[in-house]
């Protein structure tokens, strides 16, 4: 604390003498380029970034451009240090996504939540399913960081990520986007804006995205790993019959076809030596220890995983005066999810031997439905400013699962055949539950500005869920397990914001946040949990330099998470022979402590060149988690065990530390407004957990991308601009594991490594 308000003073009193000599050095020699301006909606209102009392990262439309990033999983180099994206260990669709140390385990359920709000327009997505969907145009993606229970509601304790699309413009225009890469890639994209007419704007948006897989399937006709294939259309109209009032409406559909990364053994048990299959020659029909391969060993039945998302949204705003606005913003919302899973072959097998079938076929399918809507005000009142809101969201999402296995092991285990694949649809129904979920609440939020340096912002939310749930099959027996959780809860916010002078702020905030408690499907029994709470201190630095060349922002917190939702995973041998994964969920004792420290700095020290360094530490302490359902299975032994368990568990996919730098620089070439675009960045993290209950660590990681364009070409007729543009993702080739598991304890540990180096060329046509 000592060393920041140190940091506090010596900022207030560069900045203080610094804008004095700016703006005499501006007006002298006639320039004032600088850092524009980024304009953010974190608070419900359009407001300057460096003046928005939270700590906000913004990722500009130019920004994604630049990186290449065609989905969210993009984002999983850790372009933004405090953000965490994984894909889902069974497909690429289903995304973990974490802020803060905040990150589920397995939310990919009907009755589980996520800890991090994904909002699409201002509406809430309620499950990870369908979030790798590709991304539309997209204006700005905007991670706030730490809880956002106050605006934003429920599973927001973490943060959340808001994606801001372009609305129409009512002037004819657009651009069209070609492009081809390496592992037969390809994509294209089409956003046009039809001129006005009768006051109605209209804006068409259609993408499609291709990669054939990075790790081939050696059998015959079957999808490999690592492949996509993305396409969806998007169509927008906004409406201003009269002054003051606006209406939006838009429908958007995707389907997105997909496979796992591939899961490749890289340890293997000593004991398992002496049995690992071989063929005729003594060669093992299985590797191990290898980096990331290009080729399974072992070819298993394998289809894309097929995940269709779909929306309409109606956004209608009416300035009733000057200081009031009246806001309604409806949203019916779907998503369609088939998995086809079978990412692990002969490496990811908790029994095997001679006669013994491998390769788990993970086979789900989800349906969710969602309605939601709210209703805002926002105005002033003198120097009070104020949001003020109702929400009602409704959800219904059923589930089911078959877990066969596709290949069987002869009996001197030097080959394998492929089981009849009529038998995996008739499989035994591993389970199958559906569940609903309604929340209701009531939010206020207002800011006093005392004076022209001094504001205090005071909000709270009131939250009413209630969620019911049915298990109906597991294991192929029909079952009557039911849940229901009837909670309320309000959280608080309270935010002081100092300006103490035109480019430095300074902010302290209190707020809380909670993800909702529920059930897991994959519980034998469907037992319920109850909502994770957290309690967040924050203080931070906005700061400007040098007639705004260099923008320097700085956040510390302190996190306390009680009730923290654990998952213990089980494998269960089953009477026929399959193993079953069961996982159960308890609400910890204890508080798990979350500590940070987040920084910005963004240099623009001349006309076309910018530099960026982000960077993110985080510290954290879980108390041992007391696994009560485990006390529950000793007790049945003979004699019971009545003995307390408590297991260490970890957080997932954070790194203590992780930064993210990036250079940019453009020059004109000629006089005809054409530029040379240049753009690379670094992206590095220290290793993560990737299972809650494994000490097992991932590697490190350092991801570098890079483009090179040549942009805004005339093209020849009209004011038609071309951009060619040259991209590589992973510039460097480098390969980590960015999820590790030991719980395969027949063979080893087996591993997940990051996509390798994918480049490519890009035309787009602008008008």
């Amino acid at each position: 604390m000592r060393s920041f308000l140190m940091l506090t003073s010596a900022l207030a009193a560069l900045a203080t003498a610094n804008t004095a000599q700016a703006a005499d050095a501006a007006a002298a020699d006639g320039t004032t380029a600088g850092l524009t301006e980024i304009v953010v909606t974190a608070t419900k209102r359009e407001t300057n970034l460096q003046k928005t009392p939270i700590s906000i990262s913004v990722m500009s439309a130019d920004e994604i451009k630049k990186r290449h990033v065609q989905s969210l999983m993009d984002l999983a180099d850790g372009s933004v240090p405090s953000l965490r994206v994984s894909t889902f260990e069974a497909r690429q669709s289903a995304l973990t996504i974490g802020i803060r140390g905040i990150v589920p385990d397995d939310a990919n359920q009907p009755a589980r939540e996520q800890g991090v709000g994904i909002y699409l327009d201002g509406v809430y997505l309620g499950r990870q399913h369908g979030l790798n969907a590709s991304l539309y145009d997209v204006e700005r993606v905007e991670v706030l960081k730490g809880p956002q229970g106050t605006l934003f509601g429920r599973n927001t304790e973490g943060g959340a990520l808001s994606m801001v699309l372009k609305a129409p413009s009512g002037k004819f225009g657009g651009r069209v986007n070609v492009g081809a890469g390496n592992y037969g890639s390809y994509n294209a994209q089409a956003h046009i804006d039809l001129p006005s007419i009768y006051n109605i704007a209209v804006k068409v948006d259609g993408v499609l995205q291709h990669q054939n897989p990075t790790v081939t399937n050696p059998l015959s006709g079957q999808a490999g790993w690592n492949q996509y294939h993305r396409y969806g259309g998007r169509i927008a109209a906004r409406w201003k019959p009269v002054s003051g009032l606006t209406v939006d409406l838009a429908f958007d559909k995707a389907r997105d076809e997909n496979t796992p990364f591939y899961s490749q053994l890289v340890t293997i048990n000593p004991t398992a030596l002496a049995n690992i299959p071989k063929d005729a020659t003594g060669t093992p029909l299985i590797t191990w220890g290898k980096g990331r391969v290009g080729n399974a060993d072992i070819g298993v039945p394998q289809r894309p995983s097929v995940d269709i998302t779909q929306g309409l949204t109606s956004h209608i705003s009416y300035k009733v005066t000057p200081n009031l606005e009246l806001r309604s913003i409806t949203a019916w919302r779907t998503v369609s999810d088939e998995q086809w899973d079978n990412s692990g072959g002969a490496h990811r097998t908790p029994v095997w031997g001679a006669n013994v079938n491998f390769s788990r076929y993970s086979l789900a399918w989800l349906d969710q439905r969602q309605f939601s809507q709210e209703l805002q005000a926002v105005g002033s009142l003198g120097p009070v400013d104020y949001v003020a809101g109702l929400y009602y969201f409704n959800e219904r999402a059923n589930d089911s699962a078959r877990t066969p296995n596709t290949n069987k092991w002869n009996a001197t285990l030097t080959g394998y055949t492929i089981n009849d694949p009529a038998t995996y649809l008739t499989a035994t129904l591993a389970r199958q539950s559906i569940a609903y979920a309604k929340s209701y609440a009531a939010y206020g939020q207002a800011t006093w500005h005392a004076t022209d340096a001094l504001n205090l912002t005071v909000g709270g939310r009131y939250t009413k869920d209630k969620k019911n749930g049915y298990l109906q099959f597991v294991n192929g027996a029909a079952t009557n397990y039911t849940f229901a959780i009837d909670a309320g809860r309000f959280d608080p916010l309270v935010v002081l914001g100092w300006q103490a002078s035109r480019d430095l702020n300074f902010y302290a905030k209190y707020a809380t946040g909670y993800r909702a408690g529920g059930a897991s499907s994959r519980s034998l029994t469907y037992r319920s949990f109850g909502a994770e709470e957290v309690k967040s201190y924050e203080v931070g630095i906005k700061s400007e330099f040098l007639n705004r060349k260099v923008r320097f922002n700085i956040a510390g917190y302190m996190m306390d998470r009680t009730n923290s939702q654990v998952d213990f995973n089980y494998f269960i041998l089953q009477s026929n022979g399959t193993v079953r994964n069961t996982l159960e969920t308890v609400n910890a004792l204890g508080t798990t402590k979350i500590r940070g420290v987040e920084a910005d700095l963004t240099v623009r020290p001349m006309d076309g060149l910018t530099m960026n360094l982000s960077y993110a530490y985080t510290y954290t302490h879980v108390p041992p988690a007391r696994n009560t359902v485990q006390e529950a299975l000793n007790a049945t032994l003979t004699p019971p065990v009545t003995t307390p368990v408590y297991e260490t568990v970890y957080i997932l996919y954070t790194p203590k530390n992780a930064f993210s730098a990036s250079l940019d620089y453009n020059r004109p070439l000629g006089s005809n407004g054409t530029e040379l675009r240049f753009h690379v960045d670094g992206n590095y993290s220290d290793p993560v957990h990737s299972f809650v209950s494994e000490a097992l660590m991932t590697d490190k990681s350092f991801v570098m991308n890079g483009r090179l364009a040549f942009a805004d070409i005339p093209a020849g007729w009209g004011n038609q601009k071309l951009t060619v543009s040259f991209w590589a993702r992973n510039l460097l080739n480098e390969q980590h594991i960015y999820r590790r598991s030991g719980a395969n304890t027949a063979l080893g540990d087996y591993a997940n490594f990051n996509a390798p180096r994918t480049f490519g060329v890009d035309a787009t046509v602008a008008f």
